[in-house]
């Protein structure tokens, strides 16, 4: 088993990205381990670490299909429509109240 190169914070070389910064430039690690690691040192608690992986080896974003495009915008629906009036809240129903804000204001009064 071989140990990570490990790099301080904004200091990596060219070549290397962060899961954001590949996905930023449209593209994915497309299976490949993490090369490297980034060390940010803090006071009294360990160092955050992100993980870099090389940017030669990084594939293209894979495109959405019809059917993830579809699946994607139930999830949001289902988010979105409240279990007791069964109505669109039109907006995202918090999980702290699990109901919108009109049904909760009715089951408080």
């Amino acid at each position: 088993m071989s140990t990570l190169p490990v790099y301080r914070w904004r200091l990596a070389p060219d070549g290397y990205a962060t899961r954001r910064q590949l996905r930023a430039r449209g593209l994915r690690p497309g299976g490949q381990d993490v090369a490297a690691q980034l060390e940010r040192p803090r006071r009294r608690r360990p160092p955050l670490v992100a993980h870099l992986y090389r940017v030669d080896l990084a594939k293209p974003v894979r495109p959405m299909t019809a059917a993830k495009w579809a699946a994607l915008a139930r999830a949001n629906a289902a988010r979105r429509t409240c279990p007791e009036c069964r109505r669109d809240a039109g907006y995202v129903i918090p999980p702290t109240l699990g109901m919108c804000v009109p049904c909760d204001s009715r089951r408080s009064a």
